[in-house]
């Protein structure tokens, strides 16, 4: 297992890792969190090197994607930078990447309940215009945001209904939290959140999740 106990604080600068290899040549991760290495809970920066196929598999408690970069594809179409994915518990699919990309993945973190499929084609990535959390999830208490972080900018007016709880990937900028440097691809995950500690050293993409613990 790896960082499993959701008591304790997680931060990842993304440079300290090295990538993994995966079951499919041409897919390599970096795990941030995981139950098992094949199988159950999982949250991981995976990235597919142009051509690359990944077999056909089922999620059971779901799937959610961030595309990050490149264009991620599979049997219902291709989906380029930005594209923010829910897999819903039971399905499955066969990914590819003709081009190649990198994707953020989360497996097996839905509730059972939760059996939208969300496919959001958005351009966020690519533009610095955005200054208020756009939602692109809610179910019952998690909530989901992309968000454009300004340098100095007051985060917990930004988010003055956000839980305890809070996960938060880097897309592109860099941040810190408690003092801890974290860079574009890096996460970070405390069960109690203070966004007193969270600073905006450079104009940043947040996704920002809440209330799934």
């Amino acid at each position: 297992m790896l960082n499993m106990d959701f008591t304790v604080p997680v931060l990842i600068n993304i440079d300290d890792l090295e990538w993994c290899s995966s079951p499919m040549l041409g897919v390599e991760r970096k795990p941030l969190a995981r139950e098992d290495a094949e199988r159950g809970h999982a949250t991981s920066i995976v990235r597919y090197a142009p051509g690359s196929v990944f077999r056909a598999h089922p999620h059971p408690l779901g799937e959610e994607i961030l595309v990050l970069d490149g264009v991620f594809s599979d049997e219902t179409g291709h989906y380029p930078s930005g594209t923010y994915f829910r897999n819903p518990p039971g399905s499955s699919h066969a990914p590819f990447s003709s081009e190649g990309c990198t994707l953020f993945v989360k497996l097996h973190q839905f509730s059972p309940l939760d059996s939208k499929q969300v496919v959001i084609n958005s351009d966020l990535l690519g533009c610095l215009e955005y200054t208020q959390p756009y939602c692109l999830h809610q179910y019952q208490n998690e909530r989901v945001y992309l968000l454009y972080a300004r340098e100095g900018d007051d985060m917990s007016a930004l988010f003055p209904d956000m839980g305890d709880a809070v996960e938060i990937l880097v897309v592109n900028g860099l941040i810190s939290y408690e003092k801890f440097n974290l860079p574009a691809l890096s996460w970070f995950r405390v069960p109690c959140m203070d966004f007193e500690q969270l600073a905006v050293s450079h104009d940043s993409l947040l996704w920002i999740k809440s209330g799934h613990f």
